[in-house]
């Protein structure tokens, strides 16, 4: 039964994959959104169709249906399928199919091509001209596939399949209450949710560029350390010169004879005159170059480039557990982010990320977080502005039951893509590993921390490494957080019931926490109260509630002069699951309301009283205390 199966699938996806001679094939767009990365990138934008199977159920009802063109709807890139669909089927998700004709932008026998996917919710399976490409899961985690069967000359018909429905081992999980209501921390957006590149390969691939600069302290000599890893992608012996270029400062990386397939890296440190140094307030950025010629005798042609903008700066710890931003103690303000705008969901366009990063600097924020790891297009904007990233995993409140070694071993894969994926930024500041697992730290929490914390540090050894945890009183001095270097502190005294409903708890709670951990960075990265209404102080759920409930968690982060940052969440109000309340006695599920803006940006009254106590703060260099 099972090779029958796999026979129909085969036949569906052939079926609606081959591009028919009168196909409207579209070139790709020679212009990315992103500007860092390899150069031969185009986007594959522009029109697409979708279709989504509510109803599927296996391969058989694929052939059935595919058999017709009929019954696909025009979309663009970035899209979720269910971005208005509020209801319990639309949170817990469907296979969606997207499909794209498309032409090559040349067809030079010698080049290879490749598909990049910033982010597919959740699992893709993708094929190009009727033919396998790859299978990944895991969203907001980019991806890169070669393409082997692509038509040079032709239209070539791109098919991805993406099914959002998640499990209790994925990254964020999907659980079920004991009434069978899906649970989840935000909505599950199905679909293409961040942008898609086709990008050209000759002979030669860079398959990691680092720039990793060195600055103890503002006064003090400034270098960096280039690294490249350089792949031969042809089928034959090649000579390889690797040069660079900082800011104008030529470097001769070194030259290497590959073999087909064969690896090498090539690193440099190179001390920098003069240094702009990169801060919130100076978010200066170096433009690096790398370009690779390749050649079977003495002769060399160019081969690949490719290039990044950088900042110069550092981040760690002190032994007391100050985090130190160019070796100086910072006070940081932040907010939480999540990506959901209404009417598109989490496929956000440039222009909603250019007016994220405008509110984030409007409140006076100058770090931000979310639950998963930001675009590569945000981070861009975030190095420009001056922002600091928490960057966060989604490994989410997973019940430790599940946490089984495979699913450990998949949770530090993600850490480990998050950090090659995002180590130029200098916008990052802290990898962090997850959010809230089991606060008695059993002992599969203390492994992942382990695993994850030790492959974050091996790769990128310049970055504390750094968890988000439920904060209440029982809490305050568990073990097991040894191998982190910062402790994030999801704050909900005076909120929430039960160990957290007493608010004035919440200073002799931090002491303890101060105590208990004196060599890590502490930062608060949550404290929030539901609004959506007036009325009087003391009700949950009022604008009023709000004012006080910030008025008085801030008054209290004041006296603690030794904690490193405090993140609002969220700065935005976004979609939870069916029958979320938040706490609040009057809520509006699916909404979060949290926030300090509503979902259509609109500002509560609470957001001008977080604005006039960011703003007033000083955030870097803070005092010595």
């Amino acid at each position: 039964m099972r090779v029958v199966l796999a026979l129909l699938a085969v036949a569906a996806v052939a079926a609606i994959a081959a591009p028919a001679a009168s196909a409207q094939a579209t070139a790709p767009n020679p212009h990315p959104v992103t500007h860092d990365g390899p150069t031969g990138r185009y986007m594959l934008d522009g029109a697409w169709l979708l279709r989504v199977d509510r109803r599927d159920r296996g391969a058989g009802q694929h052939w059935e249906r595919r058999r017709s063109a009929a019954g696909w709807t025009p979309v663009t890139i970035p899209n979720a399928w269910n971005a208005t669909d509020r209801s319990e089927s639309g949170f817990i998700g469907a296979p969606a199919w997207y499909r794209k004709d498309f032409r090559l932008p040349s067809r030079a026998r010698g080049l290879a091509w490749r598909l990049r996917f910033d982010s597919v919710n959740y699992r893709a399976t993708v094929w190009l001209n009727g033919r396998l490409v790859g299978r990944h899961a895991g969203g907001f985690i980019p991806f890169t596939l070669p393409l082997a069967a692509v038509n040079r000359g032709g239209v070539n018909r791109l098919v991805v399949r993406v099914d959002n429905r998640r499990l209790p081992t994925d990254f964020p999980p999907t659980t079920y209450t004991h009434t069978n209501e899906p649970r989840g921390g935000w909505w599950n957006y199905g679909g293409i949710v961040r942008e898609v590149y086709l990008e050209r390969v000759d002979r030669i691939a860079f398959d990691r560029v680092v720039v990793r600069p060195s600055v103890p302290c503002p006064t003090c000599a400034v270098s960096a350390r280039l690294i490249t890893v350089v792949r031969n992608v042809s089928n034959g012996r090649q000579r390889v010169q690797v040069r660079a270029n900082f800011g104008g400062l030529a470097v001769r990386m070194g030259t290497v004879t590959l073999a087909p397939g064969g690896r090498r890296t090539l690193s440099r440190r190179i001390g920098i005159s003069g240094p702009h140094l990169w801060t919130p307030a100076t978010p200066f950025l170096y433009r690096v170059t790398f370009s690779a010629a390749a050649g079977r005798g003495g002769r060399l042609t160019t081969a690949a480039h490719y290039a990044l903008h950088t900042g110069l700066r550092s981040v760690r710890v002190r032994a007391d557990g100050r985090l130190l931003l160019n070796g100086l103690p910072v006070n940081l303000r932040g907010v939480a982010l999540h990506d959901d705008i209404p009417g598109r969901g989490a496929a956000l366009t440039e222009a909603d990320r250019v007016q994220t990063i405008r509110q984030v600097k409007d409140v006076g924020a100058t770090l931000v977080r979310s639950h998963y790891p930001l675009s590569p297009a945000f981070l861009e904007l975030a190095d420009q502005a001056g922002v600091l990233v928490w960057s966060e995993v989604p490994v989410y409140r997973m019940n430790s039951g599940y946490l089984f070694a495979s699913t450990r071993r998949a949770a530090v894969d993600l850490v480990r893509t998050n950090v090659l994926d995002q180590e130029n930024h200098a916008s990052v500041a802290i990898w962090s590993i997850g959010n809230e697992l089991q606060d008695t730290v059993p002992n599969r929490v203390r492994q992942y921390i382990q695993a994850a914390s030790r492959v974050a540090k091996g790769l990128d050894p310049t970055r504390p490494v750094g968890m988000a945890i439920e904060g209440h009183p029982l809490a305050a001095c568990r073990g097991g957080y040894g191998p982190l270097d910062v402790l994030g502190i999801n704050d909900y005294f005076g909120w929430y019931d039960g160990q957290v409903a007493n608010r004035d708890d919440l200073s002799p709670y931090l002491d303890k926490m101060r105590a208990c951990h004196p060599s890590k960075a502490l930062m608060i990265t949550e404290f929030g109260a539901e609004a959506n209404r007036d009325g009087l102080l003391t009700e949950k759920g009022t604008y009023q509630f709000q004012q006080d409930f910030i008025a008085f968690h801030i008054g209290v982060f004041n006296t603690k002069p030794w904690l490193s940052g405090v993140v609002y969440f969220p700065l935005r109000e976004f979609a939870v699951r069916p029958g979320w309340d938040g706490g609040n006695p009057l809520p509006q599920p699916p909404m979060h309301q949290k926030a300090v803006l509503s979902y259509d940006g609109t500002a509560k009254p609470a957001y001008y009283d977080l604005q006039a106590a960011y703003r007033s703060t000083q955030q870097y260099p803070a005092p010595t205390p």
